[in-house]
Formats: C-alpha cells, sequence, structure tokens
C-alpha cells in the first residue's frame, strides 16, 4: 500500500493534469456505480472498466486480461435467459421437501422471515439486498485484485468463473427450479412467506422493479445452483490463496451473508446453497489441478533448457 501511495504522489508531482484527469474518471465510476438504481449488467461493467484501463494508460493489458472475461461474462448472461424456454418442466416439491427435511419441518426462509421481516424495511434488508444486486460487479472486482496483485491466480480464477456459470446454466435447462417467491405465489407454499426484494425497492423510490429484477434474475426458474451463493465463494476462495488466511480471513463474511441473506429474501431454498457450494469445489479443484499439470511441463523444458545451455557453456 505504501508502494502505491508513492506512485500516486510521484505521478500527481510529475503531472498533476493527467492524475486529475485519472482520478475525476475513477471517481466518476465509482459514482455511477454507487448512484445508479438498476443491475450493474457485465456490458455496463466492461464499458466502464474500458474506460478506466484507457485513461490510466494500461488499455492493452484491460483488452488482453478483462475483455475475454467480461465477453464470456456477457454469453452466459444471454445465455441464462433463454435457459427456461428450453425445458418448460418447472420443479417445485424437491426444494421444498429437502428444505423442510433441513429445517425440522420447517422452512429456512419461513423460519428467518418470522425472526427477521417485521413487516417494514430494516437496515439489514438494505445490506442483504445490496449484496444481492453486485452480483457481477463482485467477481469483476475479484478478477482485477487478482489481476493487479496476484497475477498468477487470474487466470485461474476467470475459468473457474467460467465453467461455474456455464455448469450451472447447464442445470438451468435440465433442471428448471422456481425459487421460494415463486412457488408461494402459485400455493405450493402454505405457511407466511413475503417476497422482500420488492419491499426493499419501494423503500429506495423504485417503482420499475419487475424491469429491475428481469436484468437481475432474467430466468425466473434458475434457483439451483444458486450462483449468488456461489460467486462469493469462489472469490473469497481464491482471494485466500492468493493473500493467505490471516490477510483476508474477513471476506468470508460475504458468502455467508450472501446465504442467509438469499434465504431470508425468499430467492432460494438452503438446497440451491448446498448445490451450489459442491459446483465452486469441483470447478475450483479441477481448475486448479489443470493449471498445475499445465505448468509441469514448461517448468521441465525450462529446466531442460538451462541445463543444456550450461553444458555448452562449459564445453
Amino acid at each position: 500500500m505504501k508502494k502505491v501511495w508513492k506512485r500516486l504522489h510521484r505521478e500527481y508531482i510529475t503531472n498533476p493534469g493527467l492524475f486529475a484527469l485519472r482520478v475525476t474518471v475513477l471517481l466518476l465510476a465509482i459514482a455511477l456505480l454507487a448512484t445508479k438504481r438498476s443491475i450493474w449488467t457485465p456490458d455496463t461493467l466492461l464499458i466502464i472498466v474500458l474506460v478506466i484501463g484507457v485513461v490510466f494508460g494500461r488499455a492493452r493489458d484491460f483488452v488482453v486480461r478483462f475483455v475475454p472475461f467480461l465477453g464470456l461474462l456477457i454469453a452466459y448472461d444471454s445465455f441464462r435467459s433463454v435457459a427456461d424456454d428450453l425445458n418448460g418442466t418447472v420443479h417445485y416439491m424437491e426444494m421444498i421437501h429437502f428444505d423442510r427435511w433441513i429445517g425440522f419441518g420447517q422452512l429456512p426462509t419461513v423460519w428467518l422471515q418470522s425472526v427477521l421481516w417485521h413487516g417494514s424495511v430494516q437496515w439489514y434488508d438494505f445490506y442483504f439486498y445490496f449484496l444481492y444486486t453486485i452480483h457481477f460487479l463482485a467477481p469483476v472486482t475479484f478478477a482485477f485484485i487478482l489481476w493487479r496483485y496476484r497475477p498468477k491466480f487470474y487466470w485461474p480464477f476467470v475459468w473457474s468463473f467460467v465453467i461455474l456459470s456455464f455448469a450451472g446454466f447447464i442445470t438451468y435447462v435440465l433442471f428448471p427450479a422456481a425459487p421460494p417467491w415463486l412457488a408461494k405465489e402459485l400455493g405450493y407454499i402454505a405457511e407466511p412467506l413475503h417476497r422482500i426484494s420488492s419491499d426493499i425497492w419501494w423503500a429506495m423510490g423504485v417503482t420499475n422493479f419487475s424491469e429491475l429484477y428481469a436484468n437481475l434474475s432474467p430466468n425466473e426458474v434458475a434457483a439451483i445452483p444458486s450462483l449468488h451463493s456461489a460467486y462469493p465463494l469462489l472469490g473469497s476462495m481464491f482471494m485466500i490463496a492468493a493473500f493467505g488466511w490471516k490477510k483476508v480471513w474477513w471476506l468470508l463474511i460475504y458468502p455467508l451473508s450472501m446465504w442467509i441473506g438469499v434465504t431470508y429474501l425468499g430467492e432460494h431454498y438452503v438446497v440451491d446453497i448446498l448445490v451450489a457450494i459442491l459446483y465452486v469445489i469441483l470447478a475450483y479443484v479441477a481448475v486448479q489441478r489443470f493449471f498445475v499439470w499445465y505448468r509441469q511441463p514448461k517448468r521441465r523444458l525450462a529446466r531442460a533448457m538451462n541445463h543444456l545451455l550450461a553444458r555448452l557453456h562449459l564445453n
């Protein structure tokens, strides 16, 4: 961190005009993300990332690293909206039965709402839903940090993220699953269960909730796995692997909060979260093992070349 501040101070002294431009663009990007009361979709994030890259003189690096990542994310975002058109057999009861079993007869969503929901929006409702809305922003942030400070972990993270996303898409096609709020609306759940998300938007003065939800969750029957639960865990695992448990253990608050939040808000069942955790572990382990295998031949080749050069030098 001291090196970053020293470099910024040196840039301010040598070229204050350029420094002011870069700071202004960065602040505008932050302001846009903070005040835009819609969903930060991959296409919006791609534009912001490219603008920041150009202004900071890192356009080529940003294009090479982030355009493929965000391009694949945009492709996935487009695919997930058509998954429900490919299979019209929606599953409702399987998740309810599992959650009743794990909750000893009571749905965890119903129990959480009985404890936390009092008929009006509280501060923690904003907290949980804010985490829900940064569904795409958070992975891009994790990717940027890894690219900038631990580049060895950047591509493993990107490929784990891509594999996880498209595994989720395939599951949505094969097993369309309704979330708790939809099951309640259609009469599959008898207990009181409220869709808190709409109350949060109303409290924020937003009336076009259906349009916003369509941007965030264009497929209403894509509950298993919960990628809203998967992305925070994947990002936290890579950050811990890259920076060490002692430095960033607190990042686990993010996935834990997300799991509680999506259950409490009625957006996901517990089984959706458990399947998401399984998908994350499988994607993480598979990609890590692939990169270990991929990088080993390069190291062997490098050692062989160094040995050959040494022998030639001796001769």
